[in-house]
């Protein structure tokens, strides 16, 4: 098994310093040239299904410990000298966001981003999939996909694939690639051709 990682576990990231504000990122981001070997090993396919698609068959945000879910551990893993109250719901601390470079006090003002939009691992091949494995996917802390950044910038991104949307933050571009091609990696979803062709670049900045 490639992974074997409690929630607890996924929590215990390591601080990077980036931009001059210390963050934490998610675990399991592989490397340039590990990312491009696995996004030469995914399948390139045009996506389908989008017609069906609904948010609520991925189930989010679940319990992960205690009274915290999905979104509150993401907050307290990627977040500085954050404090929760006894509900779990951030007081306050301070969030870095790395799609652009802004950095916010107030947890309402960060979104809990899912790097491959449920929307586009839908169209990507989850529509296939169990409810309980788009949960799992959803809600998944052990890898690269849960990123806390801007609300207003990841509504912005929506379902868009890089070749569609891009980080306004171009010295981010390598980590949101290698992060992206994990992710379908992991969960063995495909890639259309544009996608591909966004993502090879991506990398180029590496």
């Amino acid at each position: 098994m490639r992974r074997v990682l409690t929630a607890v576990v996924a929590v215990l990231v390591t601080l990077v310093l980036t931009s001059g504000a210390a963050h934490a990122v998610p675990p399991n981001i592989p490397s340039a040239a590990t990312a491009a070997t696995r996004l030469a090993a995914l399948t390139v396919a045009a996506e389908s299904n989008e017609s069906s698609y609904d948010r609520d068959l991925f189930p989010h945000w679940i319990t992960i410990s205690g009274a915290c879910n999905t979104r509150e551990t993401v907050l307290k893993r990627d977040g500085t000298n954050v404090v929760t109250n006894s509900s779990c719901a951030a007081t306050s601390g301070s969030w870095y966001s790395p799609y652009d470079g802004a950095t916010w006090t107030a947890a309402s003002d960060v979104d809990i981003d899912h790097m491959v939009p449920l929307a586009e691992a839908w169209r990507s091949g989850a529509w296939a999939w169990t409810t309980a494995k788009r949960q799992s996917y959803a809600n998944d802390l052990g890898g690269p996909e849960l990123w806390a950044v801007t609300d207003n910038v990841n509504q912005a991104k929506g379902d868009k694939d890089p070749a569609l949307w891009k980080p306004s933050l171009t010295s981010f571009w390598c980590t949101y690639a290698r992060a992206w091609i994990q992710a379908k990696y992991y969960w063995g979803l495909s890639v259309n051709s544009a996608e591909k062709t966004a993502l090879t670049s991506m990398l180029g900045s590496c």
